[in-house]
């Protein structure tokens, strides 16, 4: 039951409508089922998975709360290593076993979503262990904080404080969070049915033969892949702040216009998957580094943080390879030199600020953050090594070329039209990024603010490619 499905548009209204009209003392059950019925239209045996998770969290989490300082220690840190240890069986255990004579594979897989509410369960006990009290909520409760089917697939990955107190809030309807709702999710239907979707053919074709595609093919998919993936991505987190609105629980916003980053620490921790950042600078990095002044440590931490988050990725998403391991490693090497230029940068923004030449350098920043991000998604699309170095090598052979290719290339519409698409999502997101724009849109007409999202509507009827495309990081 995909977001994207006939199935689930028939679901959501049914299951908001029983919400609201059930009494406020049923609610909490109807949204677990509703939960449990929507993951296990995946297959049955994936709510197995999540119960033996929630099983583990639950348990453990009670036990933390409870016991004494040693055992609470014990209870954490043996629920961590079992979930972590289930999460590595699923994922990687038939992927070594193939290469390792005297390990016999044994058909497991990662469910849809597992790893993020594996990371969503490690969270709970983490929560409960440093602060029991301030860290409220019934069984119930916590098993609606790990199940809550709008975020299962793909995240945010919430915190239990945050999400048990929105559970608390609003006992009536509220018109203007229900529409908000429903603005999320068609904005978030057009990025990933209209946009990632017809991005993806033309990227998945191309990647595949990466010895034989024509060098200006391959820079033109590593573009497209970048705008496929955010708007893949973050679609799926639009729908799923707005499902979750329709029921009157906010969800943490997990994407911001993520293309507009002026560096990359911004960009992974204040633009993309913003709740993954924050779960491993709080869980991994914090607990490693603390608020110890050692430069050795605090590179090692960033670096660990990065080849950790490869890792996480690798799966069923783009294939098992190293290509993950350099991808994570790309960008913690991108920190590094970052934080190493930190002191000339911010004096020349400072130097800079307010003025044309200020302006300039913002662009080339953004620019520049773009393209690095970009190759390190050829690492990422390319899942292995020798197909990344091999995309890699023939874009950087052909660049100097580029100016005498395009005036020859043969582009036909379909280029036409994925570039057409993009540049009017990136002008919308320009748009939104200047907030006295989007607040003067917000004030606009009526009949202006409606014709805008009847442009939506029209364009997911007319150019929109429904059900042909799982969201990727549901995969992972």
């Amino acid at each position: 039951m995909l977001f994207t499905s006939f199935e689930f548009l028939l679901f959501l209204p049914l299951a908001v409508l029983l919400f609201w009209g059930l009494p406020v003392r049923f609610r909490l059950r109807w949204l677990i089922l509703a939960s449990l019925i929507f993951y296990g239209s995946f297959g049955l045996e994936n709510l197995l998975y999540l119960g033996v998770v929630a099983a583990i969290a639950l348990s453990a989490g009670r036990y933390i709360r409870a016991a004494g300082a040693r055992y609470r220690r014990v209870t954490f840190w043996g629920g961590v290593a079992t979930i972590l240890a289930l999460l590595a069986v699923l994922k990687f255990y038939d992927a070594i076993a193939g290469g390792v004579p005297w390990l016999h594979p044994l058909g497991l897989g990662a469910p849809a979503g597992f790893s993020f509410y594996a990371f969503t369960a490690i969270a709970l006990l983490a929560d409960r262990y440093r602060t029991p009290v301030e860290a409220p909520g019934s069984k119930m409760q916590d098993l609606l904080y790990l199940a809550w089917f709008p975020k299962i697939l793909a995240g945010p990955i919430e915190r239990i404080g945050p999400f048990i107190s929105e559970l608390g809030k609003r006992a009536t309807v509220n018109p203007a969070m229900l529409a908000l709702g429903c603005q999320l999710i068609l904005w978030g239907l057009v990025k990933k049915v209209v946009i990632a979707d017809n991005l993806a053919p033309f990227v998945d074709r191309t990647y595949a033969i990466p010895d034989y595609a024509v060098p200006l093919e391959l820079i033109i998919a590593t573009y497209f892949f970048a705008f496929q993936i955010y708007c893949d991505f973050s679609g799926y987190t639009d729908i799923a702040r707005g499902t979750s609105l329709l029921f009157g629980i906010k969800l943490s916003e997990n994407f911001r216009r993520s293309y507009f980053a002026h560096s990359i620490s911004e960009f992974w921790s204040r633009r993309w998957h913003i709740s993954l950042a924050s779960w491993f600078r709080d869980y991994v990095y914090y607990p490693l580094v603390g608020n110890r002044q050692s430069v050795l440590l605090m590179y090692f931490g960033l670096m660990l943080v990065f080849l950790a988050s490869g890792i996480w990725h690798a799966g069923l998403g783009y294939g098992i390879g190293w290509g993950f391991l350099a991808w994570g490693a790309l960008n913690g090497g991108y920190l590094w030199v970052e934080r190493a230029l930190s002191p000339l940068r911010r004096r020349i923004r400072l130097r800079l600020r307010g003025t044309f030449a200020g302006r300039l350098y913002t662009i080339a920043a953004i620019v520049l953050v773009f393209h690095l991000v970009l190759v390190s998604w050829v690492f990422f699309r390319a899942g292995d090594l020798s197909g990344a170095t091999t995309i890699l090598t023939r874009i950087w052979a052909a660049l100097p070329l580029v100016p005498n290719l395009l005036p020859n290339y043969p582009f036909t519409v379909e280029h036409g039209f994925l570039a057409a698409l993009i540049l009017a999502l990136l002008g919308i997101e320009t748009v939104m990024e200047q907030k006295g724009l989007s607040r003067r849109f917000v004030r606009a007409p009526r009949a202006l603010r409606w014709a805008g999202w009847y442009v939506c509507l029209f364009a997911l009827i007319l150019l929109g490619r429904w059900q042909s495309e799982a969201f990727v990081y549901m995969q992972f």
